[in-house]
């Protein structure tokens, strides 16, 4: 087994529980670091690193033959500007005996266009708006429709402060600025779509977009319309759900199709997500895995550690 984590970045804390999840099956698996940048922190924890091309359909003929050149059998995309490249090559490189965790394209898609996010008939969904007229709203969100972008959001802002806002986004949207409780699900489906398991957390502290202290949240009684959500977006492998609880209501922001940055709290409380994708292009049976969801809360705390190698 040679897993390559694309998009490596400094995910350190992402590739060591990568590493783990490949130990479980395989004592002589690898994980390799693919990056476009060679000077990548990740370089220095993987088994192998390979300077990877950009991830852009140019260079789609290069990858494809490095990866077999590498004997790589699976893919992990991490970054959101990569997830339909790959999607779009996941039935192609299966093929080849390469499996890529991700979910279809389609779904992909869906997902990375905030607008279609919002316009989906799903009650949980804040709608979105391209136009600020259509939104009925006092108070409103902008931001931009595709991209991660979250220090370029407005957040409950009026109508001519919106407007104006909205001037420095490049496909500015607009969404019902709701208050509450930001809450983050890491969950995980199969294949054909059905949820394994979900668990909720919130961040206590962020850094330049960053979630730095994180803690799990008791099981809510919204969990099933979560679920319900997931399975009807037709993802699969782990996703990121972001939310707003308001009361007992639940209100979904929109959704990314990859392993979160804190998702690996999603793993210690039970979502064993790296594991069960691996395990699921085994051909095994992911329904008669166990599964142990933790009980008390657990906080997780990300600060700069010294290594030394």
């Amino acid at each position: 087994m040679n897993v390559l984590l694309s998009s490596a970045s400094k995910k350190v804390p992402l590739l060591l529980a990568l590493k783990e999840a490949v130990a479980r099956l395989d004592v002589g698996g690898i994980v390799t670091a693919g990056d476009s940048k060679q000077d990548v922190l990740t370089r220095h924890f993987c088994d192998a690193f390979w300077h990877m091309p950009a991830t852009t359909d140019t260079n789609t003929s290069e990858i494809i033959s490095a990866l077999k050149q590498q004997k790589i059998t699976h893919i992990l995309p991490s970054r959101d500007g990569e997830l339909l490249f790959w999607a779009k090559l996941k039935n192609q490189l299966k093929a080849e005996h390469i499996h890529v965790i991700v979910s279809n394209e389609k779904a992909v898609e869906h997902c990375l266009d905030k607008l279609q996010f919002g316009q989906s008939n799903i009650p949980a969904i804040i709608p979105a708006f391209s136009d600020l007229h259509h939104c009925s709203a006092s108070r409103v969100v902008v931001k931009e429709r595709f991209g991660a972008g979250s220090q370029s959001v407005g957040i409950n802002l009026n109508a001519a402060d919106a407007l104006v806002h909205a001037k420095t986004l490049s496909s500015p949207l607009f969404q019902p600025y709701i208050e509450g409780q930001e809450i983050s699900v890491d969950a995980w489906l199969s294949e054909n779509h059905t949820v394994k398991a979900a668990i909720c957390r919130a961040r206590a502290l962020v850094v330049n977009g960053e979630s730095q202290v994180t803690y799990t949240l008791p099981t809510p009684s919204f969990l099933p319309d979560i679920v319900t959500t997931l399975s009807s977006l037709k993802l699969s492998g782990p996703v990121v759900l972001q939310a707003i609880i308001n009361g007992n209501e639940l209100h979904i922001i929109e959704c990314n199709s990859r392993f979160g940055g804190a998702s690996t709290l999603g793993i210690k409380a039970g979502v064993d997500s790296l594991y069960w994708s691996l395990c699921e292009t085994l051909g095994i049976d992911i329904a008669t895995l166990p599964l142990t969801l933790a009980k008390k809360k657990i906080t997780q705390v990300r600060a700069a550690t010294d290594y030394y190698l």
